[in-house]
């Protein structure tokens, strides 16, 4: 390692620490010490009085002030010789002189040393002096190293990556299925590259654009994309690292951010996940002087006070907006709110396609199959998808992927690990009714999904499970098909009752219950779809400072959540009703399904939907 003084002095104080201690806990007290230590013998005062009545003690030297004497005797106990003895005296003993006089025993007194001030001295003040003087020196030798405070001293320096030229290795062409968000941000890199043609019809550049969008839908991978297209000055920060636990020190790191920006404006900041520090603010936690609300009212200040940031353009992204403060989103902060979605099926397809260009993909794999068996997914999840995938063909020694390494991922990422096949035949068929009863109800009705796998292999906490085919568009649901989801999740416990009668179902139907009862009582409270009328009686509204759910009271009467609970139980029955009818009427081809599944422990839509078309009597659906 490279000899330095800044090297010498990080090693040197601890040590000089250390020994200061040791000097006052262990030498210091040493040599205060008067030199008593003539003798290992010692004696009781008592005994020593006893000696001094029968006349064997010839001589008694005191030392320590009167506390401590050092006799020389000699009598039959101690071998007929003369031995130095040592005595510890009591704090007052007036009689001993007295005797000591009257028995003729020679006397000395010796007073005690007084070298414990220089030790003193030496101890209280050479090692602090000589702690501070390091301290002094090492402060010197960072500032003359940095030109600045130092490291010791840098808590407000803004910790923004900054690069003059972002090489990110990622451009707008390496970003798929957000071709809205795409246009935006490439209308933003053609101002940068190009103002004049803007500035021509009197157009300003934005100041801010937010990024809004569930995780995983590639927001920050459009940052990164901005930067590697964009040949300007890039800062990149997470909201995070603005707030420390120490007070202004956020406000400070956005003042120093906004300062380089301006150094090298024009320029782009790119803020990551920026409701930590933008939050509403009086939420009556913290009071005025919180640190994060310092923060924000500094941030506020540089996007749009009087100075303003002409040339900087301020990117951020959240998954949380309807938590961010009013004065951050309004026009002249953020101008624009781009929203991140969910791709839909192009867009999982032109993903696949990005992800798809490293990977050896057998040719019978058809991506357009796996990006319609994939609705909800998000870009993670796509590029995780066929990660696993890889994982998996690799784990099997295969040298391409195939459509079986890409279902067991898709499984794998929905549901979890395959877990080991059941043996038990009891509970192999009992799992097998259910899930079967699941399955048969949602293909025989006509709003409901259809069944994309029916399966007996464990997976996560599941012993069974049964896949539908979800729609593209879920943000429109009818009244019907809410009423389909229902009994298609009642499918699984009305087979047990059926099946094996009331006294045998088991507990396998928990987490359908859940659903069945969260889906009914939306009906009722939020979509208006009961006796009760067209009326919104809960809102998914929560405080996000005192946690979801816990800001929520009830805005109705007693009698009004009398109705509702009934409500809810009469959508229920209703449709558990309509479900029992269902698999009492179609319990032969129930039978038959339940043989082919706990034979083949996995039954796929396409082979379910024609064994069931063999029986012409449940061809149309209810």
């Amino acid at each position: 390692m490279k000899f330095s003084w800044k090297n010498l002095l990080l090693w040197s104080l601890p040590i000089i620490v250390i020994s200061f201690f040791l000097w006052q806990g262990i030498f210091a007290p040493t040599v205060n010490e008067n030199n008593t230590n003539l003798t290992n013998s010692r004696m009781t005062y008592g005994r020593f009085l006893e000696y001094i009545e029968m006349g064997w003690v010839k001589k008694v030297d005191i030392y320590d002030n009167g506390h401590t004497a050092v006799i020389e005797a000699i009598g039959p106990e101690i071998g007929n010789r003369m031995q130095k003895i040592r005595v510890e005296l009591p704090a007052s003993a007036p009689e001993l002189i007295t005797k000591l006089k009257k028995n003729h025993i020679d006397l000395n007194a010796y007073p005690t040393k007084n070298n414990t001030a220089l030790w003193s001295l030496l101890g209280n003040l050479f090692f602090p002096l000589l702690l501070v003087t390091s301290l002094a020196l090492l402060f010197r030798r960072s500032n003359n190293a940095t030109g600045g405070p130092g490291q010791a001293m840098s808590f407000g320096k803004s910790k923004a990556l900054f690069q003059v030229e972002a090489k990110t290795g990622i451009i707008f062409d390496d970003v798929a299925g957000i071709d809205e968000a795409k246009e935006e941000f490439e209308e933003i890199v053609t101002f940068l590259k190009k103002p004049e043609y803007f500035t021509a019809v009197g157009a300003k550049i934005p100041k801010g654009v937010l990024l809004v969008g569930p995780p995983g839908t590639g927001k920050t991978l459009l940052a990164k994309a901005i930067a590697g297209e964009a040949n300007v000055p890039f800062f990149s920060i997470s909201g995070s690292e603005f707030v420390e636990m120490f007070v202004g020190v956020g406000a400070s790191r956005v003042r120093d951010l906004f300062k380089k920006a301006k150094e090298n404006a024009p320029c782009i900041i790119f803020i990551d996940e920026i409701d930590a520090v933008g939050r509403q603010r009086g939420t009556g936690i913290g009071g005025g002087n919180d640190e994060r609300e310092q923060t924000l009212n500094q941030l506020l200040t540089e996007m749009d006070g009087f100075e303003g940031n002409t040339g900087i353009i301020v990117i951020a992204a959240t998954n949380r907006a309807d938590i961010l403060d009013a004065a951050l989103l309004r026009p002249g902060r953020f101008d624009r709110q781009v929203n991140v979605d969910i791709p839909d099926f192009k867009g999982r397809l032109d993903i696949l396609n990005v992800h798809a260009k490293n990977k050896k993909i057998d040719n019978n794999v058809s991506l357009s199959i796996i990006a319609r068996r994939t609705p909800g997914f998000s870009g993670a999840d796509l590029a995780n998808l066929l990660n696993e995938a890889a994982i998996l063909t690799a784990r099997e020694r295969k040298n391409q992927i195939t459509l079986k390494e890409i279902d067991k991922a898709i499984d794998r990422i929905i549901a979890g690990m395959e877990g080991t096949a059941l043996i038990d035949s009891k509970s192999k068929r009992l799992i097998a009714y259910h899930e079967i009863g699941h399955a048969i109800v949602g293909t025989l009705l006509r709003n409901h999904e259809n069944v994309q796998k029916v399966t007996l292999i464990p997976r996560g906490q599941a012993r069974g499970l049964t896949w539908f085919t979800p729609s593209e568009d879920q943000s429109l649901i009818s009244r019907s098909q809410i009423k389909a989801r229902i009994m298609g999740a009642l499918g699984g416990r009305a087979a047990e009752e059926i099946v094996f009668g009331e006294s045998e179902i088991t507990t396998g139907a928990s987490n359908d219950l859940q659903q069945v009862t969260s889906m009914a009582r939306q009906m009722v409270t939020r979509f208006g779809m009961s006796t009760i009328g067209p009326m919104s009686l809960e809102n998914e509204d929560s405080n996000p400072f005192l946690g979801r759910g816990m800001g929520n009271t009830n805005e109705y009467s007693d009698e009004i959540a009398i109705k509702v609970d009934s409500q809810i139980k009469l959508i229920v029955d209703e449709c558990h009703n309509k479900t029992r009818d269902i698999i009492k009427n179609n319990r032969v081809i129930i039978d038959k399904l339940v043989d082919i599944l706990i034979e083949k422990e996995t039954i796929d839509g396409n082979e379910f939907a024609n064994i069931i078309k063999q029986y012409t009597t449940i061809q149309h659906k209810i």
